[in-house]
């Protein structure tokens, strides 16, 4: 019998996979019991006075947006209350804070974005949003009180002025404060909002989940680079009236399928999926971080051939 995950409380890694990834939020009380947060506000605030480092603060009941590097007079001249700062990819910066990432084994590593500290003071939050990736919300130090409510898209967003997506309205349909090892679980698309209590701190184990467009943007790079036969585009049958008119929906049809062809090979798109998501989160900056990420992928076998895998290290191929 499957042994309970260790941080998914009384859940076993199949039954969280099966009712919660992607379906719906899951608090787990005391997931990682007498957690000592491995970086603190004054650890935070340092990273982000680097240039290498993506760093934001976040300021007022208007959330104000500002972006790092940061000078440190500019905290001396913070308000006393009612701010945050969030720093992307600490993982890649501090060895402690990327070793919480063996916490989430039952997932793929390729999957995993990064991990992103926030510290805040008393009331500071980042307004009332969603998210279009999955995320396992970590308290650190003090505590965060967290409403959740409905599932949101787009048109939800509020079309001011603001630089961050605020949601127009949150139907709260659960709230919770969480204390230091309290873990909160988001799938995609939920709407949340996490009001800091007092100093705190929140580590957030985000998911890549890239948008089509951007998969087709480096999926066509990828197909330019290799040497394939092209196929080009046919009319459907046509009529001399249909010079004059409007484009009919017989060319779409023959576009989808022209594009369709260009995509039936699935070793070509397994290849080239393996490679993007293991691409580095920076690339410029892998000889300063180390990074790391890597996947494998199941050959298809030709009839009577054995089952072989290509290894791929930071988007490429390794021999």
């Amino acid at each position: 019998m499957e042994s309970n995950h260790p941080i998914l409380g009384d859940l076993t890694a199949d039954q969280f996979l099966a009712e919660y990834w992607q379906k719906k939020p899951l608090l787990i009380r005391n997931a990682i019991p007498n957690f000592e947060p491995p970086i603190d506000g004054n650890d935070l605030a340092g990273l982000s006075l680097e240039a290498e480092v993506e760093s934001r603060l976040v300021i007022g009941d208007d959330w104000a947006l500002e972006h790092g590097p940061f000078k440190e007079s500019r905290f001396a001249s913070l308000p006393e209350h009612n701010w945050s700062l969030l720093v992307q990819g600490v993982d890649l910066w501090v060895p402690e804070v990327a070793a919480l990432l063996s916490s989430f084994d039952f997932l793929p590593s390729w999957r995993v974005d990064d991990i992103m500290v926030s510290y805040a003071e008393d009331g500071g939050n980042v307004g009332p949003h969603f998210d279009y990736y999955d995320v396992f919300l970590i308290q650190g130090e003090g505590q965060r009180h967290w409403r959740i409510g409905q599932q949101c898209s787009e048109a939800d967003l509020h079309t001011d002025s603001t630089a961050l997506k605020i949601l127009k309205n949150l139907e709260v349909t659960d709230e919770w404060t969480l204390n230091p090892g309290d873990m909160l679980y988001l799938p995609p698309k939920i709407a949340h909002h996490g009001v800091a209590i007092g100093q705190c701190t929140t580590f957030s184990v985000g998911f890549r989940a890239p948008a089509a467009t951007e998969m087709l943007d480096d999926l066509a790079t990828e197909l330019l680079s290799r040497d394939i036969t092209p196929n080009h585009l046919q009319d459907p049958p046509l009529t001399a009236a249909m010079a004059k008119e409007p484009i009919s929906g017989a060319y779409i049809q023959q576009v989808k399928e022209l594009l369709q062809q260009t995509l039936d090979d699935d070793q070509m798109l397994g290849e080239w999926f393996a490679q993007f998501m293991t691409e580095p989160k920076y690339p410029s900056l892998v000889g300063m971080t180390e990074e790391l990420r890597s996947a494998s992928l199941e050959n298809r076998p030709v009839t009577g051939s054995e089952i072989s895998h290509n290894h791929y290290l930071n988007g490429q191929k390794q021999d």
